[in-house]
């Protein structure tokens, strides 16, 4: 793990500088987010927790989310700049979240099939609905403008 010195914060919207956070969500490909400077920033803005990582005043990494702070809360989007990847950011923003909503009881997020990804959360307690057998759930999503099948 890197010794620099990052500083993780709680923020809303209007803190977050605009082209950053933009910048941020294109580092790693998300570019229908990156897109629509407007709308991203609405979906902060709309957002019940916001974490960010910065590192020298620059904005490396963010966790959104959403909740009733009560019985669940959907981990939105977790993201870390490529540079600045598998230095133990994106695990701590993570924690963070887990522990702000330690009390509720339903954590939930949403992730592409990649094998890291998988690891990564597995690594931090989550469970693949593909693999329960004791309580099985179905996930269901819709997705504006995506074919998923």
């Amino acid at each position: 793990m890197s010794h620099e010195p990052y500083i993780y914060e709680e923020t809303t919207a209007e803190s977050i500088d605009r082209d950053a956070l933009c910048s941020l969500y294109k580092s790693v490909g998300w570019s229908v987010y990156a897109s629509d400077p407007d709308l991203l920033m609405a979906a902060v803005a709309g957002s019940d927790f916001v974490l960010t990582a910065t590192l020298h005043h620059t904005l490396i990494g963010i966790i959104r989310c959403v909740s009733d702070d009560v019985s669940s809360v959907y981990i939105q989007d977790i993201i870390v700049h490529p540079d600045h990847q598998n230095q133990g950011i994106g695990r701590e923003l993570m924690e963070q979240v887990l522990k702000r909503f330690d009390h509720v009881r339903q954590k939930v997020l949403l992730t592409d099939d990649h094998p890291g990804q998988l690891h990564f959360y597995a690594s931090l307690g989550f469970q693949n609905t593909r693999d329960l057998i004791k309580t099985p759930l179905n996930a269901f999503v819709i997705i504006k403008g995506v074919t998923l099948a």
